[in-house]
């Protein structure tokens, strides 16, 4: 695993873990939307991630020789919708309850995603951490040819 695969792998680490806080804000953004374009509740969104298994670079052919396989990063493979109903309250003056004063909210919990949001921090820090790492490992590599 060369120093470039490294980068590589934390980057795509970093843009994957964006995309994640970008989907947790919009769920916490949401969390009181009762009525949607399509008529029902705001329904919480969460991102499924997948390995970067295999890219077809000739770097892989030599590599093979020399190391094992190693994973090249991840990347968000879809972002899906959570089907958990959301709660229900009795609220007759609210403009989307039903004929018996019941409304249907959505199924965000706040809690839930702030720790989400947390990991995801904490995630994007270890990758930061992980490119700084890399770079301090080049800078010392350049130095021993001085």
């Amino acid at each position: 695993m060369s120093f470039f695969t490294s980068l590589d792998t934390s980057a795509s680490a970093l843009t994957a873990q964006r995309l994640r806080m970008d989907i947790i804000s919009q769920n916490m953004a949401n969390s009181d939307t009762t009525r949607t374009e399509d008529g029902t509740p705001y329904k919480r969104k969460t991102v499924i991630f997948e390995e970067i298994s295999n890219r077809p670079v000739f770097a892989d052919y030599l590599d093979k020789a020399m190391y094992s396989k190693a994973g090249y990063g991840v990347r968000v493979s879809r972002i899906v919708d959570d089907n958990t109903p959301g709660s229900i309250t009795y609220d007759p003056t609210h403009p989307d309850a039903d004929e018996n004063g019941y409304i249907t909210n959505s199924n965000v919990n706040i809690v839930e995603e702030m720790v989400n949001m947390i990991s995801a921090s904490r995630s994007y820090e270890a990758n930061l951490t992980a490119i700084s790492t890399t770079k301090a490992m080049i800078n010392k590599t350049l130095e021993i040819g001085k």
